[in-house]
């Protein structure tokens, strides 16, 4: 092969035209191309006939996954629809895709692959090509992507179960060991095919599980060239697919999901995963994470065993929120605070200004009653014990995760799943024009960009990025304006109507629910608005800068989205909980937003309920939303397709056209499963000191959403090609963070959401002498003392109410002021300042009691079991044993046999330590 070649991948929207001339030449020797990750790669030499593949007929077998010949295992499916039946207007274009299509197949054969195409048995313009790789093709491209297999079984005794005593009833909970029986452990090693010998091969057949073979199929195709030019190369089937050459690509499945094949030594493992895992009936059962991994790769095997194990630990922060909730429930009626405010003889004696500007009219504090004890239920401190519990809850997720997902890397064989082993992507290796030298190999390699280029790239997108956390920015303005107008408007109607057609709701219908329950139902359309054009601006940026490797590229997509999706869905919650009524002024001197737009103020009990009602409405919306979305629109959308693609009734449908009628996985489809779990964990933390009940929401969510994924992956979707997967990526720090930034929000919303602290202060400082008349702690008189006394002659003409109900000469409002008539009227009173020293230091020693708690449990709780870091160890002593035999076989036979004559101990003897 020349090193003159560039590689080129053709845009969506393909043209004749045929740029990058200018860059031949720039290419000199040592530079690493798709040919160093092809071993078996022979190009095409121009004017050769070109091989294609073999048309077989159907052999009538419906499950069969094989060849004709019932031998050769089919290891991926790619669908086209036959050229030469098209309209002859668009002739030319199908011509150039079936070169396109033919050239590639045969770059195919090329690199050992075998082919065999097969007609549609429905429709006559589609046919299928398999795809199988041989025994020596599978055996170097293992090599390649350093797959890991076993060696020898894990001699290693495993430690007993602390729930071994109750197995008479956890078995229940457990798939049925009679149909998914439990794997044989073996210690691994990178595959070599010099060292084939050392493996424990039993069978050639069974040695590459089928994810295995359809994940070095994948790369192989994602890789194999399809036209030539000069020395521009064009590759890969992703952009075949987007071009229109294929229609699909796919491995294929077993079997059908709910019915077993007919085929002999078929492993129906879709079946399994259906009747013991995605089928409603086995909600309760634990997950057969070993058979996920198995079938569908690291990758899918790890998002379920995150999910799985996020939805046990909220089990615990559900009981105890469920506790507090009841807690609360039931201490709503015994609540003095609450008693005064629904007290005829003090509630409904005491007039509160009007909250807007001239058409708010006076009301009486009475009529909050209903509001002031559902606020009973969350703000209390049971709420404060379990927003600290919540604060160590989180703590011990992440820690017990990491020691989690260490077994499963060491089960799973990703242990040393290092970047240098993933590949670089396609589009990754299709830009590369600008050579350098590689930083730790030393070698000249190609990338995509100078380091100038890529400073621009990023700029650009860290400045689009800014650009829509803005526009979001301004959205909210736009619903605090909103609310700000709404009030208004509801004061002046609910006030001064009856209300008799909204009799059985009268009482629950204020103007602050109003605007509340209004508001957070545009805020949560607006939210989904821009989620769907973001998603698109993201993908884009992502696309710009291009990343390297797919773990890369998904890394920097997971960032951008978290980021938007941050300030998206937690913006109004952090408007209600940290800035709603903390700058209103007094009714005497208000203050404005936009200088025309008075600000909200809270109930009197303060705006934690109109937080926990944005947050009840965005959490319940998004759960049912993303569950339509998730259940409706595959099923639709498959049935609609078997639809228009009903053949005969009585036809015997193959395995992979049963497959091709299926939706296909979008290629970020776990990532916006991820997205989904880690905006609800954002809900369960930050913001539980609100409401109690989240957990619980998220728990039954969860437990829907396991099975729902699962029955949409195993139901509805084709199979998805197998990757490789350490951990769960940049979602991990991403929780790390929302988890230390969840102590400070819930310490906040405590000290300035609730009216707890004032409460506290109250009880144990202004209730008692010197400034109560009580002469024990107590409660009585809080009310009266939070609501500070404004004249009514003081309102300055814009602000005074134009209608009048009462007589009065006086009006109450919440905040810790001097009355008229004192030296300092309308300044702060000293239980002002004393709320506000207790509410910072209630924040300061709760965040250090909390961080220290939370530093001590990470440092305490390894990251990797003790038992595992042995298994380890054992591992990479064997593999060390075995690259030691094989070296001392390699010096042995390099040796040449010692004759009679003369022994040249000049000469040098080569030996081989590599591994």
């Amino acid at each position: 092969m020349s090193t003159d070649d560039i590689y080129e991948m053709d845009p969506v929207n393909e043209t004749d035209e045929l740029e990058g001339d200018a860059f031949s030449g720039m290419i000199e020797e040592e530079v690493v191309y798709p040919e160093e990750f092809l071993p078996t790669y022979h190009s095409i030499e121009e004017g050769a006939i070109i091989t294609k593949a073999l048309l077989a007929e159907f052999n009538g077998k419906p499950d069969s996954l094989f060849f004709n010949d019932g031998v050769r295992r089919i290891d991926f499916i790619l669908v086209y629809e036959d050229e030469d039946k098209k309209d002859f207007d668009k002739r030319h274009v199908f011509q150039r895709r079936k070169r396109r299509r033919e050239y590639f197949e045969a770059s195919l054969m090329k690199m050992g692959m075998e082919l065999e195409a097969t007609k549609s048995v429905i429709d006559d313009k589609l046919l299928f090509v398999k795809v199988h790789m041989p025994w020596e093709v599978q055996c170097t491209y293992a090599e390649v992507l350093h797959i890991k297999l076993p060696i020898q079984p894990n001699d290693l005794s495993s430690r007993p179960s602390p729930w071994r005593f109750f197995t008479c009833i956890t078995k229940h909970f457990y798939p049925n060991k009679d149909l998914i029986a439990k794997q044989s452990e073996f210690f691994t090693a990178p595959f070599e095919k010099d060292r084939l010998d050392y493996f424990y091969v039993k069978d050639k057949d069974l040695f590459f599980t089928a994810a295995m073979r359809s994940r070095m199929a994948f790369y192989i195709l994602s890789r194999a060239p399809y036209e030539i030019r000069g020395n521009i190369k064009k590759f890969g089937i992703t952009k075949l697919l987007d071009g229109g050459v294929y229609k699909a690509a796919y491995p294929l499945h077993d079997c059908r999901f709910n019915v077993k094949s007919k085929e002999e030594n078929c492993p129906n493992e879709r079946f399994l995963l259906y009747e013991e895992w995605a089928h409603p009936k086995s909600f309760y059962k634990m997950q057969p994470l070993n058979l996920i991994r198995k079938y569908y790769g690291e990758k899918i095997g790890i998002y379920f065993a995150w999910l799985g194990f996020y939805t046990m630990m909220l089990a615990v922060a559900a009981f105890v929120g469920l506790s507090c909730f009841i807690y609360g429930y039931r201490t709503q009626e015994t609540s003095t605070w609450s008693k005064e405010v629904c007290d005829p003889n003090i509630g409904g004696n005491i007039v509160m200004c009007p909250q807007c500007d001239r058409e708010c009219n006076y009301w009486k504090l009475n009529s909050t009653c209903d509001s002031s004890k559902k606020l009973c239920i969350f703000d209390n401190f049971g709420t404060l014990v379990f927003a600290v519990f919540m604060s160590i809850w989180v703590t011990l997720f992440l820690e017990f995760w990491k020691r989690y997902q260490a077994e499963l890397e060491y089960t799973w064989d990703t242990v040393e799943f290092l970047e240098q082993e993933e590949p670089p992507r396609p589009e990754y290796e299709a830009k590369c024009v600008h050579e350098r030298k590689n930083p730790i190999t030393g070698v000249k390699e190609l990338v995509p960009h100078t380091a100038c280029e890529r400073c621009v790239r990023v700029s650009i997108g860290i400045g689009t990025v800014l650009f829509w956390i803005l526009l979001i920015l301004a959205s909210i303005v736009a619903i605090i304006v909103y609310r700000l107008a709404a009030f208004f408007a509801f004061s002046a109607q609910l006030r001064a109507q009856d209300l008799k057609e909204l009799e059985p709701l009268k009482e629950y219908v204020t103007p602050q629910m109003a605007t509340s329950v209004t508001a957070s139902l545009i805020s949560f359309v607006v939210i989904m608005v821009l989620n769907l054009l973001y998603e698109r601006v993201a993908i884009w940026i992502t696309d710009f800068e291009l990343p390297r490797t797919k773990t890369d590229y998904e890394n920097s997509l997971t960032m951008k989205m978290f980021l938007f999706q941050f300030v998206n869905y937690y913006s109004s919650c952090f408007y209600i909980a940290f800035f709603k009524g903390k700058a209103v002024g007094h009714p005497g001197n208000p203050v404005y937003l936009l200088g025309k737009y008075r600000n909200e103020e809270c109930d009197p009990g303060g705006c934690l309920i109109e937080l926990t009602t944005q947050l009840s409405i965005i959490m319940g919306g998004k759960a049912i939303w993303n569950n339509i979305q998730e259940i409706l629109l595959p099923w639709v959308k498959n049935l609609i397709l078997r639809h228009c693609t009903r053949g005969a009734s009585d036809a015997v449908i193959p395995r992979w056209e049963q497959d091709y009628r299926l939706q296909g996985l979008p290629q970020l489809g776990l990532f916006y499963e991820y997205l989904e779990m880690v905006i609800q964990f954002g809900f369960v933390t930050l913001f539980v000191a609100s409401f109690p009940l989240a957990p619980i929401l998220a728990l039954v969510n969860n437990v829907f959403e396991i099975r729902v994924d699962a029955w949409k992956i195993t139901t509805q979707f084709r199979r998805i090609v197998p990757e490789k997967a350490q951990d769960i990526g940049a979602w991990q720090p991403i929780l790390q963070s929302v988890a230390i930034l969840a102590v400070a929000t819930n310490a906040m919303i405590i000290a300035f959401t609730s009216d707890m602290i004032p409460r506290l202060v109250y009880y144990w400082s202004f209730s008692v002498y010197p400034y109560g008349d009580y002469s024990n702690h107590t409660m009585q008189g809080y009310i009266n003392s939070s609501l500070s006394v404004f004249n009514v002659d003081d309102f300055s003409n814009y602000s005074k109410p134009l209608v009048t109900r009462y007589k009065i000469t006086t009006c109450r409002y919440r905040d810790f002021r001097y009355g008229p008539g004192h030296p300092r009227q309308y300044e702060y009173t000293i239980y002002y300042w004393h709320v506000i020293a207790a509410k910072m230091a209630f924040i300061i020693v709760v965040e250090h009691i909390v961080y220290f708690t939370k530093f001590i449990l990470s440092h305490v709780i390894p990251d990797v079991p003790y038992a595992v870091k042995e298994q380890i160890k054992r591992e990479k002593y064997l593999t060390q044993v075995i690259l030691h035999e094989t070296n001392l076989k390699l010096v042995s036979k390099r040796q040449k046999p010692v004759d009679d004559g003369p022994v040249n101990f000049g000469q040098e003897m080569e030996l081989d330590f590599s591994q």
